[in-house]
């Protein structure tokens, strides 16, 4: 059976498939990843009201593709308090309505590890109909490691605290060699993969990235998909996938060809094809743009993520997201792509369709 009549009859494919389908014209790739986007979810583009918060700049780790943290090449390190997030919150739940608060942070050896963990108590405590989605696998483990806990101990605090879903970060590559080069000495492959099978094990729902478009190859994307599809075999955890474009400023990896708009697209295709056990493939404008992320629509994705409202990472290595965009904007620009605005909370239940 060769790759259209695979493609056709929606069968599972392969590590070879994946890579083959990088070969196919990208007109015919989004053919078929539209297909089975519109499947599972007709015209609707989902999208919710959220406010991304990071907490610290301060690292441990050495991340070469890193440009938010201070220790490695921005120059302003900083630590917030606890009082500043709720006040942060206080504007975007009483101005903005937000349903969601995404909290990631650096890896900050000085903090103490209630500093982390009060942050969501009080977040719930003042709002607790705000869906809190906090701490990557590779905060986990860090969590981990720094103060001698066991991954198991570290989410029994999570859900303890109020941490109601995982983010994806902290996944970047899984091929070992690759991880080596660009972030040794953080969370490994499995180590990823073990935490979030620990975390919907629970019962509890997370997402998973994958940072594309720096060292790596085609193979390496598709290997990667392929272990996270394994793993939702198993647990059914995961609620979206997110290909995060690779942002080339500021940074310790000096890749010097960025990535073409096809190639992007077809990745996001790819991941539709690949992926065929986890239901929503996210293009978090964040990292490909506004405009490239509403072509996504229709190579695929079927999500691109919320208004953000402020966001610190990507925007240290060149993403035009520092400032996110109003809910008005955000609705405008799916209506004009041709796609239904759906508002979801956090776990894709539908709150709203415009």
């Amino acid at each position: 059976m060769n790759l259209i009549d695979k493609l056709e009859s929606n069968q599972r494919l392969t590590l070879e498939d994946g890579v083959a389908l990088y070969e196919l014209d990208l007109f015919t790739l989004g053919y078929y990843a539209s297909l089975r986007r519109r499947a599972k979810h007709g015209n609707k583009a989902f999208f919710n009201i959220n406010r991304h918060i990071n907490p610290t700049n301060i690292c441990k780790d050495i991340c070469k593709f890193c440009a938010f943290s201070a220790n490695r090449k921005n120059p302003n390190p900083y630590t917030m308090s606890h009082e500043e997030i709720l006040s942060i919150l206080d504007d975007s739940v009483t101005n903005r309505g937000i349903t969601e608060v995404h909290i990631v942070s650096a890896h900050n050896p000085d903090t103490g590890l209630e500093w982390y963990l009060e942050i969501f108590s009080k977040v719930k405590a003042r709002f607790p109909h705000l869906h809190v989605k906090a701490l990557t696998a590779a905060e986990i483990h860090f969590l981990s490691e720094q103060y001698g806990l066991s991954v198991d101990a570290v989410i029994e605090k999570m859900l303890e605290y109020g941490v109601d879903s995982m983010p994806g970060g902290g996944a970047e590559i899984f091929d070992e060699e690759v991880r080596a080069y660009v972030c040794k000495g953080k969370v490994t492959s499995q180590e990823w993969l073990d935490i979030h099978q620990k975390w919907h094990e629970k019962g509890k729902q997370s997402n998973a990235t994958m940072l594309f478009g720096h060292v790596e190859t085609r193979e390496h994307r598709i290997d990667h998909m392929l272990r996270l599809r394994t793993l939702q075999d198993k647990t059914g955890g995961f609620n979206a996938f997110i290909p995060l474009v690779y942002q080339r400023e500021n940074n310790y990896l000096q890749v010097k060809d960025f990535l073409s708009s096809t190639e992007i697209l077809k990745t996001y295709a790819i991941s539709r094809l690949m992926l065929d056990n986890i239901a929503h493939i996210k293009a978090y404008w964040a990292t490909s743009t506004i405009n490239l992320a509403l072509v996504a629509l229709e190579y695929g994705a079927d999500d691109l993520d919320g208004t953000i409202e402020a966001e610190a990472i990507q925007s240290a290595a060149g993403a035009q997201s520092a400032k996110g965009l109003k809910l008005e904007t955000f609705i405008e620009l799916i209506e004009t792509s041709r796609f239904t605005p759906v508002e979801r909370d956090s776990l894709y239940n539908e709150i709203k369709t415009y």
